[in-house]
């Protein structure tokens, strides 16, 4: 059997959230809206205003904690129980809609998703990543729920700061690069095939219009690349995941970047820009020349992402903290997709590698 899990509906507009009642009025009159501070401050008000025209009542507007973790999870999901709406709304960035998702599971609830930022493809999938409360990653959870309904404003997102833009085409690009991995362990079927078909066209479709967009956020313009991007990191990045399955799974690139989350200095930067530095780290594993890696660092400049270790705000490892970093990484889940078998030195030296060539470019650029 192959389940093919996602949101049941997705819908792309300007000024959409000022008519959120209309869709929210489907799953009940009470709704409850979880979500990042920011988010929330920002949105909240037209959301009110629109379910008092739907006449519907929100309970609550509560923040999700600041990480997808279950001491929040639990937390929230007892104040479900105690306010009992009827559909819960996840407002903000990826590990808000995450621990949402991971609520609506518990308390058995339909979940309406909306991104303010295009950073990650969580408003379109099943699955929640797990951190403990400090921000280190501890696990992909299946105790979760993919969104009932998927609602992108972009004008909001076009107002949020281009680096989460920036990021989410850093998470995105890892689809192909992963999953290409990642398939070479499965028999080819007609699923795995075309999520990995549709994870190439999203790469190149990122590599033409990804700057562009970019661009246009940073200007404060309206333009069509903002679009297809957006689209391509919150719906079509999720459809590849749903397609692929187990076949076309994250890879060296997310394990690395879980792996990384051991060090604090990291914390402050974005998990699509970690994963882009781990993209840089697969190809060096997978023997690609320093050629292609040189020209996806070219890609990274236009569109602002880091691909060494001090733009993640690592100067220097020990090598204790290397040999820690190299035995983190190998037991992440995500290690085990690739076609062969990783090592902690395997790890280490890709990672190296991939920080020595982005150097390398660096001095070349001053």
């Amino acid at each position: 059997m192959h389940t093919v899990p996602g949101p049941a509906k997705y819908v792309r507009q300007a000024e959409l959230l000022k008519e959120i009642g209309a869709y929210l009025k489907e799953f009940g009159e009470k709704a409850l809206l979880i979500g990042g501070k920011t988010a929330l401050s920002v949105i909240e008000p037209t959301i009110q205003e629109s379910l008092a025209r739907f006449g519907l009542e929100r309970v609550g507007a509560v923040w999700y904690g600041g990480e997808c973790s279950w001491t929040n999870i639990d937390r929230l999901t007892a104040v479900v129980r105690e306010r009992n709406p009827q559909v819960l709304v996840a407002v903000g960035g990826g590990k808000a809609i995450d621990t949402v998702k991971a609520v609506a599971f518990a308390a058995k609830l339909p979940v309406v998703a909306v991104p303010t930022i295009a950073a990650t493809c969580a408003a379109a999938t099943p699955i929640s990543i797990l951190y403990d409360d400090e921000g280190t990653f501890i696990e992909i959870s299946h105790r979760s729920k993919a969104p009932d309904l998927v609602l992108v404003d972009t004008d909001v997102i076009r107002r949020a700061s281009y680096r989460f833009l920036s990021a989410g085409i850093g998470d995105t690009l890892a689809k192909w690069v992963e999953s290409s991995a990642s398939v070479r362990k499965a028999r080819p079927t007609a699923f795995n095939r075309s999520a990995v078909t549709l994870a190439e066209e999203i790469y190149r479709l990122l590599l033409e219009k990804g700057p562009a967009a970019i661009d246009a956020v940073k200007e404060g313009k309206v333009d069509p690349s903002v679009d297809d991007v957006i689209d391509s990191i919150i719906l079509l990045s999720g459809t590849v995941s749903g397609y692929g399955g187990d076949d076309c799974r994250t890879a060296a690139a997310h394990a690395i970047y879980s792996g990384l989350t051991i060090f604090p200095e990291v914390h402050e930067t974005y998990h699509g820009e970690i994963v882009a530095f781990g993209i840089l780290a697969q190809l060096v594993m997978e023997g690609r020349s320093e050629e292609t890696i040189r020209q996806l660092i070219s890609f990274y400049q236009k569109v602002h992402l880091p691909y060494t270790l001090e733009d993640m705000g690592i100067v220097a490892l020990s090598p204790e903290e290397w040999e820690r970093l190299g035995q983190v990484t190998v037991e992440i889940e995500d290690m085990r997709n690739m076609p062969f078998a990783v090592t902690p030195d395997m790890v280490v030296q890709a990672i190296q590698g991939a920080d020595q060539i982005g150097r390398r470019v660096k001095q070349s650029c001053s």
